[in-house]
């Protein structure tokens, strides 16, 4: 079974036979050629493949991290415009005299003539 019987045929040497056998292995070299060329194309269309995906998930990452920072700016600007406001209604209020003694009076303890003032210190809330 594992040895393969001899063959008493001989082989006949004419021109076709010749050509048919060139022919045999000029087909087996195109199929082998065949067979090279596919497993390169296999081998760059991968590496093209990874390369388009790596670049895919890393510009994914980007953008994400991108989207943190925008809301991050986008609710510092929010609390920026919040106290722009403010700055600007204390510009307004400065305009006013009569805000002005009152401030002078509560924070720096300012008093007109004939005026005591008493600081009264607020009570800490216990739990």
């Amino acid at each position: 079974m594992g040895a393969e019987p001899k063959r008493n045929v001989s082989r006949i040497q004419s021109t076709y036979v010749q050509q048919q056998e060139y022919a045999e292995i000029a087909s087996a070299r195109k199929r082998k050629l065949l067979i090279r060329r596919l497993a390169m194309f296999i081998v760059l269309a991968s590496l093209l493949s990874y390369f388009m995906i790596s670049s895919t998930i890393s510009q994914t990452a980007k953008l994400e991290a991108k989207i943190v920072q925008k809301k991050k700016l986008d609710k510092q600007l929010a609390d920026l415009k919040k106290q722009e406001d403010i700055l600007k209604e204390n510009i307004v209020k400065l305009n006013d005299d009569e805000y002005i003694a009152k401030y002078a009076r509560k924070e720096f303890f300012f008093s007109e003539k004939n005026e005591i003032l008493f600081n009264i210190p607020e009570d800490k809330k216990e739990n």
